[in-house]
């Protein structure tokens, strides 16, 4: 029998083997501008940090919808477990982050002249996170009203049930946007600093509005609840900041309160 000849590429598609076919490197490498096309060098980390940005929240969004759809099924264990993916996408969003650190803030200024309007504002992927955060709040909802589940009593109970499990599992997921949103803002501020307008029209500090907000508000209320009735729930602030307790808690914290999930001043 004739020995295989595996350099012979046996998949259809573009691309001089089979690797190349597949993951479709030749159109996913010539998606970043040129060298002879840029103004700057250093658009090619700026966009690179942007566009694996939008292929892992594609991801997260993807595996988050199906958590969704299980949680509605009732199959939460398998939900959890996706949702755990969701959120290391979110946290590989934040870590591609740290690249950024490498652009130069004039360099940056120069860059801007040829992005238009063009924001973060206008992500799909995060626009989509938005989408997937609102509709796994729904589907939790639904899943505590149906099943007359009391949260509070399920995490004094202990973490053995597939309930806390899910519900730690979209903290995890509302955390990581949050830690990601102030990773940004102060990416941003370095870049930009805190005083500017970006691409959009949105003053920079508008991003600083974003980091509270909540997808699970009645999950995170839940903390505060276990709080107030554990054994030193009756403690009081110390005078010198019963002013700052009692301020109102800002508007943007509410479940669905911001214009979009991720945002870029950019």
């Amino acid at each position: 029998m004739a020995a295989k000849d595996y350099s012979v590429a046996v998949l259809d598609g573009e691309g001089t083997n089979d690797y190349a076919r597949y993951m479709r490197t030749d159109t996913l490498l010539s998606l970043q501008r040129r060298p002879e096309d840029m103004i700057h060098r250093d658009e090619m980390l700026f966009q690179i940090v942007h566009q694996t940005t939008e292929l892992w929240l594609k991801h997260s969004c993807y595996e988050a919808e199906e958590a969704r759809r299980l949680i509605d099924a009732g199959s939460l264990d398998a939900a959890t477990r996706l949702l755990g993916r969701a959120s290391l996408g979110v946290l590989m969003c934040t870590e591609g982050l740290e690249m950024m650190r490498h652009l130069a803030p004039w360099d940056f200024q120069i860059i801007r002249t040829v992005l238009g309007h063009g924001s973060g504002f206008e992500s799909p992927g995060w626009k989509a996170a938005r989408q997937a955060g609102q509709d796994l709040e729904k589907a939790f909802r639904r899943l505590v009203e149906a099943r007359g589940t009391n949260l509070a009593e399920v995490y004094r109970n202990g973490q053995d049930t597939a309930e806390y499990r899910l519900a730690e599992a979209l903290i995890d997921w509302d955390e990581r946007i949050s830690l990601w949103r102030v990773q940004h803002y102060k990416m941003t501020c370095r870049i930009l600093g805190d005083s500017a307008v970006g691409t959009k029209g949105a003053p920079v500090d508008f991003l600083a509005k974003l980091i509270s907000h909540k997808f699970f508000p009645q999950l995170w209320e839940l903390r505060t609840e276990l709080t107030l009735s554990g054994p030193l729930g009756d403690a009081e602030p110390a005078p010198e900041y019963a002013e700052q307790a009692a301020a109102p808690v800002c508007p943007m914290s509410g479940a669905h309160g911001t214009p979009t999930a991720g945002a870029s001043a950019s």
